[in-house]
């Protein structure tokens, strides 16, 4: 049995998108100190629940829990709020010496986390199998394995079909029609109708193709690949969704605390 406990156990936790910060909230309120990393122009769509809003912004607020953009972890850190550091290598696990590295990318494939980045790695997603990538991988695809922590194999393939919300799947998402730099007006959590502009990039417009709630937009203004997610429309039009946490983050996370807690009590 590990002599670590939640409050005095470190995660650090790669990427800060909107499964990412789902998990640190949770490690976060249970009194794991938490610290996350990310690139220099961070990519997240549902921006309102994600703490990478901080490298942008300075600080990001998801759900009552604050994270704040630092250029490295304060030796006082007492785990009161979350750092994020600009770090995509995750360099600063060397001196950190986190005992749980959770990798929260969702890369799907080019994965370079290895077992020898912490005793303990957790992998979300494709991409990932355990005894390579991670001692315990977690299943992200929607479905009735969603949240089982694999400790043998590799999570469900990449199926490139966003879950199904209200019998709506692809047509949800808003993408990019050409590379070149990404435009709109629009804000997280307006209401749009099928067949309205959205954005546009390089003067291609980006439309919706079904009535709904903007739930999640990229930031304005960064360059993007042609094909590249830029929005996300809920059909279930709830603009109280855009701002909360969701279903699949909340389970995603809940299982990352399970793996850990098990971890902990030597149950792995």
């Amino acid at each position: 049995m590990s002599s670590l406990s939640a409050t005095s156990t470190l995660v650090l936790i790669r990427g800060a998108g909107d499964l990412a910060s789902g998990t640190a909230h949770r490690l976060f309120r249970c009194g794991f100190r938490v610290v996350m990393t990310e690139v220099a122009e961070p990519l997240a769509v549902r921006r309102s629940v994600a703490f990478a809003t901080a490298v942008y912004e300075g600080t990001a607020t998801v759900c009552g829990v604050t994270a704040r953009v630092a250029e490295s972890v304060p030796a006082t850190f007492d785990g009161g709020w979350i750092p994020v550091l600009v770090d995509p290598e995750a360099s600063c696990r060397r001196t950190l010496s986190p005992p749980v590295l959770v990798d929260a990318r969702l890369l799907k494939k080019g994965i370079e986390t290895r077992l020898a980045d912490a005793p303990l790695v957790i992998g979300l997603g494709p991409g990932f199998t355990a005894g390579v990538h991670a001692h315990a991988v977690i299943e992200t695809n929607r479905g009735h394995d969603l949240g089982r922590i694999v400790t043998e194999g590799e999570a469900e393939p990449d199926t490139g079909i966003p879950g199904d919300i209200d019998g709506v799947t692809w047509q949800r998402f808003l993408r990019a029609p050409t590379d070149g730099v990404f435009e709109s007006d629009r804000r997280i959590g307006d209401a749009v109708a099928a067949g309205d502009r959205v954005g546009s990039v390089q003067g291609a417009p980006v439309v919706a193709a079904v009535s709904g709630i903007l739930r999640g937009l990229l930031r304005p203004g960064l360059r993007v690949p042609a094909g590249m997610k830029l929005g996300d429309v809920d059909p279930r039009a709830r603009r109280e969704h855009c701002f909360t946490l969701s279903d699949k983050a909340r389970t995603v996370s809940g299982a990352v605390l399970e793996a850990i807690l098990a971890w902990l009590a030597g149950r792995q």
